[in-house]
């Protein structure tokens, strides 16, 4: 049972970051102008690089391959997304605070989610090491 969800929670998170990571490029435009509304700078740049790194990240964790390292770069690109486009404490025009932070406790939520997943992995790859 424990390996049951252990694999459905990997693949849910793996797929919660595919979409978006998809979306980046697909609406491209639109997501510079969210980045550009915070006051971001290199936003090409950091689009193409999230794009790059979610997609690359899921298909590793569909895969289960490099889920530590995947997790945990997923969970701090989560991290530096809450407090640079979910920052509800700050005012931008067109922008709705309470949508901002419902955003950031979910993705604090899904932060959580990924250390455990790195925390589990970690002890499956030290007993894996531990085997041979």
């Amino acid at each position: 049972m424990k390996l049951a969800l252990t694999h459905t929670g990997r693949c849910l998170l793996a797929f919660y970051f595919l979409l978006p990571g998809v979306m980046k490029f697909v609406q491209w435009d639109m997501h510079v102008a969210l980045m550009e509304t915070h006051g971001m700078i290199m936003v090409p740049v950091l689009l193409a690089i999230a794009g790059v790194a979610q997609v690359g990240a899921s298909i590793c964790l569909f895969l289960n391959k490099q889920v530590v390292v995947c997790a945990l770069g997923l969970a701090a690109m989560v991290l530096l997304i809450n407090l640079n486009l979910h920052d509800f404490w700050n005012a931008y025009e067109g922008v709705d605070a309470k949508h901002e932070t419902q955003n950031f406790f979910k993705n604090m939520g899904i932060f959580a989610g990924l250390l455990l997943l790195a925390a589990i992995n970690m002890d499956q790859s030290s007993s894996a090491q531990e085997d041979k």
